[in-house]
């Protein structure tokens, strides 16, 4: 893997879950110079910002780890904030990049670009095959642009900015609102919040048969700086010019059912589990080919309910400060 020595590195949106991770793992290097900036400091949807920051700090690597995001709620809620926002961090950093010669940039997305209905596990190249999950069209579409911005930039200008699109995340730093947040972070929240109160039963949204796979935010930012180091040769033999992004996953997938079993387990929720089937599964399942990743060498380390129990450990400690006890969490 080529070594990024003395690189000045740009982390957007280093105060988000896989940023905040990606920043961990830099700051463990001595070849490097971490650039970041707040967003009270650095509006990435404000075109003149972006370009007098690229202008000013000239950086030789951009990771493009900001955006908004959320669940099924927020994205069924708010889908013009969703596509505009994005559309607009993605045109600003990857154009501003190229304007201040920045050679190498990797642009985080989602699995939510492949079509609902793709076949199982979703290879990259189904891309662009199918009609998207209607849930979260307007953020899919805003991803599939930043795939698409980064590969015209290397058709064009022999740029090498690269893709990564990892399956559904947790860890810490994840956001656990009660109705903006993903289905792990959720559960851990409205389970422990029953233990709290002394519930007896948990409502969870939908039929809970949907399949999904699961990735721990601290391999993401492992698997995100091995894709940003690949030699150019060995990141263009495994991918196409206009099909370049790579899936990021853990390769294994499991029912919201037993996801929340799991978590009611660790959380010590003994209570009863009720579907609310009024409410909508979403994609019925979305496992990740992940076999251009693995065959470049990287795989995921860390099993499910070992990442889910170090994630609630990381709730109590920093969201529940006035329960500080970790002895009730099961881990096995």
């Amino acid at each position: 893997m080529e070594r990024m020595s003395q690189k000045r590195i740009y982390v957007a949106g280093h105060r988000g879950m896989v940023g905040g991770a990606i920043l961990r793992h830099l700051q463990e290097r001595d070849d490097v110079e971490i650039i970041t900036r707040p967003h009270a400091e650095l509006d990435l949807t404000d075109q003149a910002e972006v370009r007098a920051f690229f202008e000013a700090e000239r950086p030789d690597v951009v990771v493009l780890a900001a955006a908004k995001v959320g669940g099924i709620h927020a994205n069924n809620t708010y889908p013009a904030d969703f596509i505009y926002e994005n559309l607009m961090i993605e045109c600003n950093v990857i154009h501003q990049a190229h304007a201040a010669g920045v050679q190498r940039l990797l642009q985080l997305g989602s699995s939510c670009i492949y079509p609902r209905d793709v076949p199982q596990p979703m290879a990259e190249h189904a891309l662009l095959t199918g009609t998207l999950e209607s849930t979260n069209e307007p953020y899919a579409i805003a991803k599939i642009a930043g795939i698409k911005l980064c590969e015209s930039y290397n058709r064009q200008h022999g740029r090498d900015y690269r893709s990564v699109m990892p399956t559904n995340l947790y860890g810490p730093g994840d956001n656990f609102h009660p109705e903006n947040s993903h289905v792990l972070p959720a559960l851990i929240r409205r389970f422990h919040e029953a233990v709290r109160d002394g519930r007896k039963e948990v409502v969870i949204w939908g039929t809970g048969s949907p399949m999904r796979e699961f990735l721990h935010v601290e391999d993401m930012a492992e698997a995100s700086l091995f894709i940003l180091g690949l030699p150019t040769e060995t990141y263009a033999a495994n991918t196409e010019p206009m099909l370049s992004h790579i899936n990021v996953g853990s390769g294994s997938e499991i029912s919201i059912k037993d996801l929340a079993t799991m978590v009611a387990n660790i959380v010590g929720f003994h209570g009863d589990l009720r579907f609310d089937t009024s409410k909508p599964d979403g994609t019925p399942r979305k496992l990740m080919d992940v076999t251009r990743l693995s065959n470049m060498g990287w795989a995921a380390k860390i099993e499910l309910r070992d990442g889910i129990a170090q994630t609630y450990r990381w709730y109590l400690d920093n969201l529940n400060p006035g329960r500080t006890s970790t002895s009730n969490i099961r881990e096995s």
